[in-house]
């Protein structure tokens, strides 16, 4: 006959141990009675809500962010495309310089982006930008905020400082 364990009677129910109190394996551990850690209930989703918002906030505001540069990328590529267009059909450089920036002010705002984050730089290979065959250079400057920073510009946070450039190529019929 195999040995049977100090805990298990004969029958094999769980025997008195030696102040006398049966020992099961469901209330091992616990003292007094079933009730007595009522302390401690609820206690689990408390400290769940707790570290789900410590931990989601800053990756929501990661995604936000994420979100607000590829919205600045998408808008200085358009605005650049578009500005480089807008030059080379213009008579003159002056004016294609101010079509060119109307254009930019123009993707910018149609993509929800700050105007005076922008900046426009022109560039004509070879010098005179009116002459047939000159390639027009546009490159746009956008330097995109921190979203929901209001003192974002006085302290000089940045989400980052996008580029794009742009060359069309003045034609001979306009």
């Amino acid at each position: 006959m195999p040995p049977s364990s100090p805990s298990a009677g004969p029958s094999g129910s769980p025997s008195a141990g030696p102040s006398g109190s049966t020992s099961s394996g469901l209330n091992a551990g616990r003292s007094g009675s079933p009730g007595s850690d009522d302390g401690e209930r609820g206690s689990a989703v408390v400290e769940f809500t707790f570290l789900s918002l410590l931990l989601m906030v800053p990756v929501v505001y990661f995604i936000i962010t994420i979100g607000q540069l590829q919205g600045g990328s998408f808008a200085v590529v358009g605005a650049a495309d578009q500005a480089a267009k807008v030059y080379v059909a213009q008579p003159d450089a002056a004016s294609g310089r101010a079509a060119a920036e109307q254009a930019v002010l123009l993707a910018l705002a149609d993509h929800g982006q700050p105007a005076e984050a922008s900046s426009l730089e022109t560039s004509c290979h070879p010098a005179d930008c009116s002459a047939a065959g000159t390639a027009v250079t546009v490159t746009v400057h956008l330097t995109v905020p921190l979203p929901f920073v209001p003192f974002g510009d006085a302290l000089r946070l940045d989400a980052g400082h996008l580029s794009a450039t742009a060359t069309q190529i003045v034609g001979r019929f306009r």
